[in-house]
């Protein structure tokens, strides 16, 4: 209970005249006498003592009856303390209660998934993605194709639940595939042909239900078809522009994930101001910043090393590029799931969510990469 109890109880009649002696005004003077018995016996009536000095600011609805109607009928009762303490407040003890502990210590900081986890899991995503790039490229392509096929089922069936958005699936995945393997076979103009035909058997396909929401439906599944089946075709192009295309998918993979590692580590670490709050609470600046630097600092190695004819200052900009574009599809997909109302596209990787949460960084990266591959050391 607060201290506004201690306020002048009301129907102040019942106390006999207040003292206005001097010693009135000093803590701890006698208090007054009610003016008639406390109970219905004949002896005298008992009396506790009141304070005096009454609290500024109480309510009326903070006062209790003094007159205590229970069973033994002795003494009158207050609702609170007998006295009021002007010593200051002893601080709160810092151990558990009954405990010879330490004092409690403050949590650590949570790093917000299970690393060993997300872990085991890029390791296995690393082994089968490396033994297909390097010993059967063909392999590398039906890799690609299956990563597609099941981020537009996690795509659409998530657009479908959250939204009541209705996008064909089927042709978006059979287009998905042409894309993938156009892409690698035909170079750039076949991606361009299957994107247009993929846009076409979504709208061919929705027609064969009601026309409400048409227009809603396959405009998502435009949006599909682009977003992710489109975007993966560069990887493709750019496993099949040169004679060192397995190393510059290898580049494009490891500056990617090196720079959501320097984000998540540098951000985990010492992130106080918030990148974008109101898309991603928990990216900040010193996250981007770590970001940068590390994928510039392994854009220089992997130009110096790995790719035929580069140099290190191309893996520079290479790798500034990586962060930026990469941290911007991470954005991206942040919004969409926001819009969702969701956490994760999926919950297919353990520690990681859906396949489309870690497609979020590599598919608007893609693009880019190719780009400056082409700008500093040409096709093949």
């Amino acid at each position: 209970m607060n201290e506004s109890s201690w306020g002048t109880p009301p129907g102040a009649g019942q106390w006999g005249p207040p003292d206005h002696g001097p010693a009135a005004s000093l803590r701890g003077a006698a208090p007054p006498v009610p003016a008639g018995p406390l109970h219905d016996g004949g002896g005298a009536a008992q009396t506790r003592p009141m304070p005096i000095v009454p609290e500024p600011g109480g309510h009326q609805d903070d006062h209790r009856d003094i007159r205590d109607n229970s069973d033994d009928r002795g003494a009158a009762r207050l609702s609170g303390p007998l006295f009021r303490d002007d010593r200051p407040q002893e601080p709160m003890p810092t151990s558990l209660p009954g405990s010879d502990s330490d004092p409690v210590k403050p949590q650590k900081k949570s790093a917000g998934r299970n690393l060993r986890a997300a872990i085991g899991v890029g390791v296995g995503l690393g082994a089968v993605i490396l033994a297909s790039l390097f010993v059967y490229k063909p392999v590398f392509i039906g890799v690609i194709a299956i990563a597609v096929v099941v981020g537009l089922w996690e795509l659409t069936s998530r657009l479908a639940e959250r939204k009541d958005i209705r996008v064909p699936l089927v042709p978006l995945a059979i287009g998905g595939t042409a894309m993938v393997v156009a892409g690698y076979v035909r170079g750039a103009e076949g991606a361009w042909v299957a994107m247009a035909l993929s846009a076409l058997a979504v709208l061919v396909w929705r027609m064969t239900e009601a026309p409400q929401n048409y227009l809603r439906d396959v405009t998502a599944g435009v949006f599909a078809a682009f977003y992710v089946p489109f975007l993966a075709t560069f990887v493709a192009l750019m496993l099949a522009a040169a004679d060192d295309g397995p190393q510059r998918v290898l580049t494009f993979l490891l500056l990617t994930v090196v720079s959501d590692t320097g984000a998540y580590a540098v951000g985990w670490r010492f992130g106080k101001k918030k990148l974008a709050p109101r898309i991603s609470p928990g990216k900040t600046r010193e996250g981007l910043v770590g970001a940068v630097l590390f994928a510039m600092a392994a854009g220089a190695l992997c130009m110096q090393f790995l790719i035929k004819d580069g140099v290190w200052w191309q893996g520079l900009l290479l790798g500034l590029a990586v962060a930026v574009s990469a941290t911007l599809g991470d954005l991206g997909e942040s919004m969409i799931k926001r819009d969702l109302g969701i956490k994760d596209m999926g919950t297919l990787l353990p520690g990681h969510g859906g396949i489309m949460d870690r497609l979020d960084s590599l598919l608007p990266t893609a693009p880019v990469v190719w780009l400056l591959f082409v700008i500093f050391v040409g096709s093949g």
